[in-house]
This record gives structure tokens, sequence and C-alpha cells, in this order.
């Protein structure tokens, strides 16, 4: 069995087995999906997905859980657009809907949070109102009335979320739902009410629901061994499940990043498609690899498998997957792709910053040529906001066709350089990719020496490999002068990342100071890590600091001294901060909190209170600085010269890999 074989979902039958699940993107307008969320669902249509689940869309006014989180009483329109430009591919087309309950907030609405019991919201301790019958009957119709828009609006059915974020989990545990009435003696019961009235408005629409199987409160919720026996009382009312881990205390386990490995929920999908018989299952759980998906079809684990952040790194990762093409890797790193904060980011990718950005961004791996070809349906068809940046079906020019072959000059090969070399590779012209050091992958390589951060050298890997494959010419152990680039007969572009800033602070001479860089990349060329205790100065928040205490327990007392009161807190926005602060705390590792650090001695380190408590030394052997780093441009009066990456300003992959591609369109011009 294969991602590509049909299945058969209730009375309709879907071209695949690779689902693209409902996950917050911010694309809308309001509260209904807007032409970004067409051109970004059709994306992924074209790319092969089977199943498509649309954006999360409460079915009652009194959830308003995110600034920009749909309404499904305004979603016809919209759903209707989504519905008609992806038909053309083929996919099966559904509308997750919702209710987050008391883990949703009042910010937005303005009113009261509904919950099954008055347990408070985890992160701002609010209070929901305890649901009355009324409030009860009025959800379940909300539940009913939109499945019945679904359908109308020409959706092939819905998914029905009982997951994370969702009412309907809350009243099947008993770590929510801690009434006294019927819904609490039967704590099945709301949720058997939902799955009937949406039943009854779909007819011979598709009814899927999506499930958690573990809240990871084995002292109150729904635990793997009680899970099989729930899923098997709701599967006959529905044609398929996804199965899902994470509750009210566990947000960031459904879908965590590197720390935790792929496919961890494959062991408790088998237990529940045992349990619920002829009802297809997805597996879910930081699936990212075909091969993982394949073997879970295969070993009869799944009938399905959800691919959601891999199709959102590779929008074209189903049809890859059917050619036998190595897709661009997702990285698990949430850094772009989480995006329900209070900075409402646009959904996207490291690996694919176009992602979320399809009206917006022309796509940049358009050659000048006929494109690859992609199905029949013709892309033409769409609405013009839609189709921007997709080759026309049938062949012919795209793109650059206008732009003379040009020979780039790209000086670096960390992900800015080799984003750049590849697009213009891939754009029809000639490449040479110089980098100074004597391997590819710039500090992306350097930082995955790091505990669990292998994975982000997979990306640099595939773009390298890319750029062999079109026929770049690299040069490793090349340093590229100013005066090269500045008579170079074509376009440049600087990539030449960052290097480690002055100390802000007084280092005694002899003082054991390194740079959380110059640790890595000792690691990460195979030397030797010090014995003995080390302070790690983290005036940043950011994943380095983390990374480096993790790298060095075991090895001596580890200190973590920072500014802020929470170690890591820039970890918050791609769901790591408790789980790190769960493991540092466990494995021994000192904070000094609300601190500057002064001066390194030859015996450590010189902290000074920032509510002006005093000064104190910390004992240290070495000392860490994961402080900010500054760009290492090179500067070069290049006619055409463009920099992108840390050489502009350091920043994270995403930037990087944007301005890489970004520099090539620049220099077509």
């Amino acid at each position: 069995m294969t991602l590509r074989e049909p299945i058969t979902l209730g009375a309709a039958t879907a071209p695949g087995r690779l689902m693209f699940g409902p996950h917050v993107t911010n694309l809308g307008r309001g509260r209904t999906p807007s032409e970004r969320h067409v051109a970004y669902y059709v994306r992924r249509a074209a790319g092969g997905a089977g199943v498509i689940v649309v954006e999360t869309a409460p079915v009652h006014e009194s959830d308003w859980p995110y600034e920009r989180a749909p309404l499904a009483a305004d979603c016809g329109p919209g759903w209707a657009a989504i519905a008609k430009e992806c038909a053309p591919y083929g996919p099966l087309v559904l509308a997750s809907l919702g209710h987050a309950g008391g883990q949703g907030t009042s910010a937005y609405s303005q009113r009261e949070m509904w919950a099954p019991s008055g347990v408070p919201e985890v992160n701002t301790r609010e209070m929901p109102k305890v649901m009355e019958p009324d409030d009860i009957a009025e959800v379940v119709a909300g539940f009913g009335a939109a499945a019945r828009l679904a359908v109308e609006s020409g959706l092939g059915g819905v998914e029905v979320n009982a997951g994370q974020h969702s009412l309907v989990r809350q009243f099947l545990s008993g770590l929510t739902n801690q009434r006294d009435d019927a819904y609490g003696a039967d704590r099945l019961r709301f949720a058997r009410e939902v799955l009937g009235a949406v039943r009854e408005a779909l007819g011979d629409g598709v009814l899927g629901l999506r499930l958690s199987c573990d809240e990871l409160a084995p002292w109150a919720g729904v635990t793997p061994e009680q899970a099989p026996e729930i899923a098997a009382a709701l599967a006959p009312l529905a044609d398929y499940l996804v199965v899902v881990r994470g509750a009210i205390y566990s947000g960031a386990a459904t879908r965590p990043d590197s720390h935790t490995e792929p496919g961890f929920n494959l062991d408790l999908t088998r237990s529940i498609k045992a349990a619920v018989g002829p009802v297809p299952v997805f597996a879910q759980g930081s699936i990212v690899e075909v091969a993982m998906a394949e073997r879970a079809l295969a070993d009869g684990i799944a009938d399905g498998v959800e691919m959601t952040r891999a199709q959102i790194a590779d929008a074209e990762l189903g049809r890859k997957a059917a050619e036998g093409r190595a897709p661009r890797p997702c990285i698990l790193c949430n850094q772009a792709c989480q995006v329900q904060d209070n900075r409402n980011p646009i959904v996207s990718c490291v690996a694919d910053p176009r992602s979320g950005h399809e009206t917006e961004d022309a796509d940049p791996d358009l050659p000048a040529a006929a494109p690859r070809g992609l199905p029949a349906a013709a892309p033409r068809d769409l609405p013009a906001a839609a189709s921007r940046g997709l080759p026309a079906a049938g062949g012919g020019p795209a793109g650059p066709e206008a732009a003379r072959a040009r020979h780039f000059l790209v000086v670096g090969g960390g992900p800015a350089g080799l984003e750049a070399a590849r697009v213009a590779a891939l754009r029809g012209h000639r490449v040479t990719l110089a980098e100074r050091a004597g391997r590819l992958g710039g500090t992306v390589v350097t930082a995955a020496a790091a505990p669990t951060r292998a994975r982000l050298a997979e990306l640099t890997a595939w773009l390298a490999a890319e750029c062999e494959r079109l026929g770049v010419t690299v040069e490793t152990g090349r340093t590229v002068t100013a005066d090269e680039a500045a008579a170079h007969d074509g376009p440049v572009v600087i990539a030449t990342g960052a290097r480690d800033a002055p100390p802000g602070y007084e280092v005694a001479d002899g003082a054991p100071l390194v740079s959380a860089y110059e640790l890595l990349g000792t690691v990460a060329d195979g030397g030797d890590l010090p014995d003995g205790p080390v302070l790690i100065w983290d005036p940043i928040g950011g994943p380095i600091g983390v990374s480096i205490a993790e790298l060095l327990i075991g090895r001596g007392p580890v200190t973590l001294a920072f500014p802020d009161q929470i170690p890591g807190q820039n970890l918050a926005l791609s769901g790591d901060l408790a789980t790190a602060n769960t493991r540092l705390r466990g494995a021994g590792v000192e904070y000094v909190r609300r601190c500057a650090l002064r001066r390194v001695t030859r015996d450590g380190a010189e902290l000074e209170d920032a509510f002006g408590a005093g000064t104190r030394t910390v004992a240290a052997a070495l000392v860490v600085d994961a402080g900010a780093r500054l760009p290492a441009p090179l500067t070069a009066d290049a006619e055409r010269r463009t920099v992108a990456g840390d050489a502009v300003a350091p920043r994270t992959i995403h930037q990087a890999v944007l301005e890489g591609r970004r520099a090539v369109l620049e220099g077509e011009r």
C-alpha cells in the first residue's frame, strides 16, 4: 500500500492516502477564508494531497480562539472557492469544525468562554462559564448547521475536532469534565450528539473525527489504555478517525519539534486501528518522511497518513513521492509554521518561505523552459490571486523567459547561498558557488551538532544535493576577494553569513571564554568537549543557549544565566518552552535569572542582578557566550551585488532561504 492508492471514506473515494490536515494559518480576512487560503490549498492539491482538511472553523460565535480564526457561519464563500479551485486536481476537500471551549480566549469575542466545567485556561488562568443545557444545545446545533453549509458550499464533508483545543475532547475527559449531570455521568454523550447532528446534516458527505487518544495526564485524562474503548464507541458514527495526542495541559505535544522522535503516535495508532474494525484510521505525529509513512501503511498500522508539516515544507510532496524524487525536508523546527500567537504571523516554512505567501510571491522554482508536467487540470482557470506563480498547464514558457541567461557568482555556502544557487540554476542560469570553508551548510551544520538538532542539516544537505543535480559549480575552500566579486561579469550574491560579536563585558587575560558557535563548531568538527563547571550566558533566550546547556549536561555542573525571568523564553514561539525547561531542570541545570554578565575572569563570571540586588560570582572552568552575532558581508562594489541572509543581519534559516531566492530574482532584472 502506498500514499498514492485511493482510499474509500464513507460514500466518497479520495485519490490518495496522503492527508494535509487542519492547522492555524492566519490567512483569513476577518473570520472567513480568503484568496490566500485558496492559493495555499490549491498548491497542495496540485502537489498530490489526497485529502485536504481546511483550517478549523468554530461552529458557534461564543468561540473566537485567535484573531483570524474562521467562523463557520461566515465560511460559505471561502469554502466554495476552495472546493471549486481544488476540484480539478481531485482531492477530497473537507472542512474542519470545532469549538475551543475552555482552551480559547475572551480577548477577541469580549464574552465568556464556554466549557464543560470550571477548569481555568492554562496560560491565561481565565475561568470559563460552565455550560448550561441551552448552551450545549446551541453548540450541537452549530455543528449541524456548519456541516450543512460545508456540503452546500461544495466540500466533500467535514472533520470534527476532538483533539487539541477542542470542546468535544473536553467533554470526553475527566480532566475537564467534572459535571454531575448526564453529560458527566456519560462523558461520551456530547460527542455522540455532535456526531449525530453532523451526520444528519451531511447526508452522504464524509464525516471524519480527529480524536485525542492520549492527553498525557494519566491522573484524570484520556489514556492510551482507555482510548481504544472510546474510539470503538465513537467510530461507528464516523467515516474515519485521525489519532492524535495532547490536551489542555499538553498543548505542545500535538505537534512537537525535533526533540520528539518522528512517528511518536504510531504505536497508539496501531492500538486504535485494532479497536475500531473497518473504520479507516489516519496516523499523525511528526511523520515527515515518505518512507515512514509508507511503512505505516504497509505494516497495517494505519490506512492513511497525515503529513501536514511535510507538505508545508514541500507542497509537491505527494507528486514527488510518486515519482521517486526527494522532497524538500521538514526539519521539525516549528519556527515559521506554528503561528497561533499574538503576533499573528502568516503560516510559512523555513524550507519554503513561499508557503502561505502564494498570492504575493512568484514561484522561484519555475525555469525559463517548459515547466515540469503538472496534472492536466488547468491552473489558468484559477482566480488571478490564487494562480499567480503557478505554471500554466500543458507546458509553455513561464516565469523568467524574458530574462537572458547570466552567470551568477554566489559567495557563501550556507542556506542563503545554497538556495540562491539552486534557484538560479533551476531558472536556467550558469552558477558558481564559492565557499570559504571546506564544507557546505554554513552555521546550520554547526548548530546541528547540538542535541536533537541534527535534522537542521537535512535542509542544507538537500539544497546541496539539488545544486549538484542542477549543475552548479561548487568550489569549497575558496575565498572570494572584494575585487574578484566586483570584477565578476554577472550578478553577485553575497551570502557570507555572520561572525561573533565582540563581548559587551570585561574579559580578563586568560579567561576561559568561547562563543556558542565556537563550541558547536568544535563538536561539528569532531573535537572534544570540556569537562568541569560551565556557565552559559544567554541574553537572547533562543534555542542556542538551551542547546549548549543540553550538550554539556553530564560533563560537570552547568549554570545558565540570562536577563529574563524564564530561560529560553523565545522557545514559546516554537512550542518548546515548557518542555525545554523540563529537560534542563530534570538534568540539574542551575538557573541565574534577571542578571547581566559584567566580567569573565580566569575562575568564572561576575553577574549583576537586574533589580539592584548586587553582584555574584559563579565559578566556571568555561564561560560560553550565546549572545548576538554580527553580519560578515563581503564589501564589494559590484554593479549587480545583492546581500542575503545573515550577511544582512543574523536571523533565522527562514530569512536566509527567503533572501537567497529573492537575490536571484533581483539579479535577473
